[in-house]
């Protein structure tokens, strides 16, 4: 068995991991990412950068060659009006940001971006295929991780292991961390219709027939979510996939034009009039949309997504810390998950690298992780309740979606107050920025 040791290892090779891998190495921190994937090409992980995010990219010298992956910009999200018309609800553009707008980027191209920055740094170290198996203690302190890759089994030691592994993180069921569990009375399935011209979106749902779906804009396909009730996965797909099809059709006709270009204008005329539309801008590829039978050709193309909303009570043991999902499993309403993990990257950087490049790590170092990212991580998660009570429970039921009529009114007295739930969704509670030694101008070679 072979024996290796690092500064902080860090489980998992998502936004979380990577962000804090690369933070970390640029402050001087030996660090090791273990991933258990061979490469980052997963379907169906979140795909919303934030305008956080992107203000970080900037800081960290990223935002050009992040400008130039394939991306959309989600502007602004508006419900349309049953009497005709439509009222937004959240709208960007009117924040006085940098970026405002929400960037749609596959998540590969993302962390295939962070492992290139990180490549350039002599004390990153990314393992790919390499699958921790449990956790490393000597009394009750975590020491570090088992692992297993290709050539076989192994042991990293570590003054930090951070799990950034997930909602089903390993690291937090070794370690017996209390977790906190908020009642979810949806799922998702996930599914790609492919299409060969940017669509207009719809983040928020269409329905027909009682069904919803989400339509989100990739390059060159479209990702939809389709909002079950809490474990009906089985009962549902024994309904047969011709009965799922006709749901799909009923709702998103434009799915069903084979050979044919699908435009911003058709999505928009094919859209039910219970729909929730989300304004987007997309880079548009020429080619044709295909049958949604032939799209979905069997149940395996649908994807489903166990819907949590947790949170740690104690994020950390000694030797170990959890963020992002590993702390505080999110709901994917309005899209915060990905967003709040990088949040809890920059704010673990910022506060441990320089205990960790001095070796005097102490639990209430590990603890002043928790205490700073709790407010913000506690205010989100009670929004996505309330988000819950008000448009899922309808959704799920196939109700009829429209805003309360005083705040149709309010918002088509006052526009400007459509910042505010942008503010909320695109920027958060406490927004942390890149610590000043991590910082880059773009082209800017590694420091010292």
């Amino acid at each position: 068995m072979r024996n290796d040791t690092t500064t902080c290892a860090i489980i998992g090779g998502g936004p979380a991991g990577m962000v804090l891998g690369l933070l970390l190495a640029r402050q001087g921190v030996q660090v090791t990412v273990l991933e258990k994937h061979a490469d980052f090409l997963r379907d169906f992980r979140g795909d919303t950068v934030h305008p956080t995010t992107l203000d970080l990219l900037d800081e960290l010298g990223l935002g050009e060659r992040f400008a130039a992956l394939p991306h959309t910009r989600l502007e602004r999200m508006a419900f349309p009006l049953p009497g005709g018309g439509e009222v937004s609800i959240a709208d960007f553009t009117r924040l006085e940001l940098r970026h405002p707008y929400i960037a749609m980027v596959p998540q590969w191209d993302l962390l295939n971006l962070l492992a290139e920055a990180g490549r350039d740094e002599p004390t990153f170290t990314l393992r790919m295929s390499t699958e921790v198996t449990g956790l490393l203690r000597d009394g009750d302190r975590i020491t570090g991780v088992r692992y297993r890759d290709r050539a076989g089994f192994g042991e990293l030691r570590a003054e930090l292991t951070v799990a950034c592994d997930g909602r089903w993180s390993l690291a937090r069921q070794e370690a017996g961390l209390q977790v906190r569990e908020w009642p979810v009375g949806f799922d998702v399935w996930w599914f790609k219709l492919p299409v060969t011209s940017g669509p207009g979106a719809s983040l928020l749902p269409r329905i027909a027939n009682g069904k919803t779906f989400g339509l989100i804009p990739r390059e060159g396909y479209v990702q939809v979510a389709h909002f079950i009730p809490k474990g009906a996965d089985a009962s549902l797909r024994a309904r047969g996939l011709d009965a799922f099809r006709r749901d799909l059709l009923a709702a998103v006709p434009e799915a069903a034009v084979p050979e044919a270009a699908v435009s911003e204008a058709a999505v928009s005329e094919a859209a039910v009039p219970e729909a929730a539309e989300v304004s987007a801008t997309a880079d548009s590829t020429d080619g044709a949309t295909r049958k949604a039978p032939e799209v979905l050709a069997s149940w395996d193309d649908v994807r489903m997504l166990d819907v949590r909303l947790n949170r740690l009570r104690r994020w950390h043991q000694p030797g170990l810390l959890c963020i992002g999902d590993a702390a505080h499993a999110m709901s994917p309403a309005g899209g915060v998950g990905i967003n709040l993990a990088v949040q809890d990257a920059v704010a673990t950087a910022t506060l441990l690298a320089k205990p960790l490049r001095r070796h005097r790590l102490t639990g209430k170092d590990l603890d002043a992780v928790r205490r700073r990212r709790l407010l913000p991580t506690a205010v989100t998660q009670t929004m996505q309740r309330i988000l819950h009570r008000a448009l899922m429970g309808p959704i799920i039921t196939g109700k009829a979606l429209t805003p309360p009529n005083p705040l149709v009114a309010l918002l088509k007295l006052f526009p400007p107050l459509s910042a505010v739930p942008a503010r909320l969704i695109g920027v958060g509670i406490r927004p942390e920025h890149a610590p000043f030694a991590a910082r880059r101008a773009p082209g800017e070679p590694r420091r010292g």
